[in-house]
């Protein structure tokens, strides 16, 4: 049975990769928002839409997801939760986070956080290009074939 691919959709930008990617394998996909973004219902995909408080999805998330499913997320905090549970998580550029670079992308968070909060600035995220999405899918691919041949054998 192939995992289920759990996407932080609020501010999700490679949705369509994922359907697509999710479309080649047979893999279910959950998308979940906030009220606040409008999302589209396409077959095979199902759509949660929950209240906006600011951790109304990634608590949804943390509650639903099992070990083995796939996360997509920006967010280190829910990335954290989603691999204490035993996910795999993917940021939408294809970056797997993993018990090993976990506690360096936190303290680089915190370290941000504490800068604004003196008055500091820092950037934001580069913006997303089509080499971006292109890993991205690239890593998906790769993750969800190698649970296909863990439950191909």
């Amino acid at each position: 049975m192939m995992p289920t691919i759990v996407v932080d959709a609020d501010a999700c930008p490679v949705k369509s990769e994922i359907e697509e990617t999710a479309l080649q394998f047979g893999a279910d996909v959950c998308m979940v928002a906030s009220y606040d973004h409008r999302m589209q219902r396409r077959e095979g995909i199902q759509v949660v839409q929950v209240d906006r408080s600011s951790q109304s999805v990634d608590l949804y998330i943390v509650n639903h997801i099992a070990p083995g499913d796939i996360v997509v997320t920006q967010d280190f905090g829910l990335a954290c939760m989603a691999l204490g549970k035993g996910a795999v998580v993917l940021s939408p550029r294809g970056e797997q986070y993993t018990d090993a670079n976990i506690d360096y992308l936190m303290e680089r968070r915190h370290e941000g956080a504490r800068l604004r909060r003196g008055g500091g600035r820092t950037k934001g995220p580069k913006a997303m290009t089509d080499a971006d999405r292109l890993t991205f899918q690239q890593k998906l691919t790769k993750v969800l074939r190698i649970e296909q041949e863990k439950h191909d054998v």
